[in-house]
């Protein structure tokens, strides 16, 4: 088993970096459980590290309960942030993506380490920062279709993502209770809330630490964690612009162009 995981990790990191659709891992390979998928997630890591791609940070996906049930699932799921996925200002090139959506998010910035069975005041304690973000999906999967362990195999369609200029003391507001409004070319297309987030953006970090322990796994000083999305991802297309509003915290912008 463990030279077929080298193998398959080796396969979606090809596809992941050569922004080619992929067939499920699944149909060849039914066998497949959640702990292989997160192996396999593991080994592509390692090659984007070889490759001068470096861990920065962790995300949360399926932070949504109705999310959870769709998939038959009671917990999130959790995947990896690389130094090259981060975008430095709102620009969204589409070169080296497939079908990407954007989802509005909260992103912790980690100051101490966090391994274990934390609380909510462990994580206050350990964070530096919270800060607007948004994050762009991209599934490798043939029309971005996938069962549990595709998407964990698949690195969570972790592909790139962006946080605000300003960043807020941990202590500034009620997280759960800031208000996002997401237009696309000008019009409404989601709204929601920071409680969308496992009720509360924090209660989604506690949960990344403990299902990290479980891997043998820590967030380290100075990463980055998307605490999840707080709307449905919105599919974007070259000359598109999107603005995500975050109630009393600012606004980001987003252009896509085509290269």
């Amino acid at each position: 088993m463990s030279e077929l995981l080298h193998t398959l990790a080796e396969h979606v990191y090809t596809h992941q970096r050569s922004a080619e659709e992929m067939d499920k891992l699944t149909i060849e390979h039914p066998e497949l459980t959640v702990d292989d998928a997160y192996e396999i997630q593991r080994l592509a890591l390692e090659l984007y590290h070889k490759a001068g791609d470096p861990l920065i940070g962790w995300k949360m996906g399926l932070t949504s309960k109705a999310k959870q049930r769709s998939v038959g699932v009671d917990e999130p799921i959790f995947g990896r942030l690389t130094r090259s996925m981060e975008l430095h200002e709102g620009v969204l090139p589409l070169a080296g993506l497939i079908h990407p959506r954007v989802e509005p998010e909260m992103a912790f910035v980690i100051k101490r380490r966090l391994e274990g069975l934390v609380t909510p005041r462990d994580v206050w304690a350990a964070t530096e920062c919270v800060m607007p973000a948004l994050e762009v999906i991209d599934s490798r999967y043939r029309n971005f279709s996938f069962t549990l362990v595709d998407v964990v195999a698949d690195n969570a369609s972790s592909a790139r993502f962006l946080l605000a200029d300003q960043a807020y003391s941990p202590y500034h507001t009620a997280w759960d209770e800031v208000g996002v409004v997401m237009r696309q070319n000008g019009d409404v297309v989601q709204t929601g809330a920071g409680a969308a987030i496992l009720g509360h953006p924090v209660r989604s970090v506690v949960q990344l630490v403990h299902m990290l322990s479980r891997h043998g796994l820590a967030v380290e000083p100075g990463m980055v964690i998307l605490a999840g999305g707080i709307t449905e991802a919105v599919h974007v297309h070259p000359g598109d612009t999107l603005e995500i509003d975050f109630d009393g915290l600012g606004t980001l912008r987003l252009a896509v162009t085509e290269a």
